[in-house]
């Protein structure tokens, strides 16, 4: 008569085979899990901005329009800059925008200068 320890000899069904792979996927869904929900907080506290047209006023400032798009209640800083025809700043500001209701909100600041600018743009903007 043939014994169960037998069989599983056999036919290769033994428990302590699957153990590893049961803990190695267990793990796997913790470290996918994981590394989703950090994508989802970064992404939920990220800000976007998008140029919308400059006006040059004379040789020493620069109007610049952008929108930016941001998480509802939280304060926002923004770096504005103009630049001259050889992309070099020639002058820049530092925007505290306080927190707002809104998801998108569009802004129109005066940048003063040192030297005719050719061009004004945001350069970044970030939750504070």
């Amino acid at each position: 008569m043939t014994t169960a320890r037998e069989l599983d000899e056999r036919y290769g069904r033994a428990g302590r085979r699957r153990l590893p792979w049961i803990i190695g996927g267990a793990v796997a869904a913790l470290l996918v899990g994981a590394f989703g929900w950090m994508t989802v907080v970064n992404e939920m506290s990220t800000v976007s901005a998008d140029d919308m047209g400059f006006t040059l006023n004379d040789d020493h400032s620069v109007d610049v329009r952008f929108q930016y798009t941001a998480p509802r209640g939280a304060d926002v800083v923004c770096v504005v800059q103009a630049l001259d025809e050889e992309f070099g700043i020639v002058g820049w500001k530092v925007l505290e925008i306080p927190a707002s209701q809104k998801h998108t909100s569009a802004l129109d600041v005066r940048i003063p200068t040192v030297a005719a600018a050719t061009t004004g743009l945001v350069k970044s903007c970030w939750v504070a």
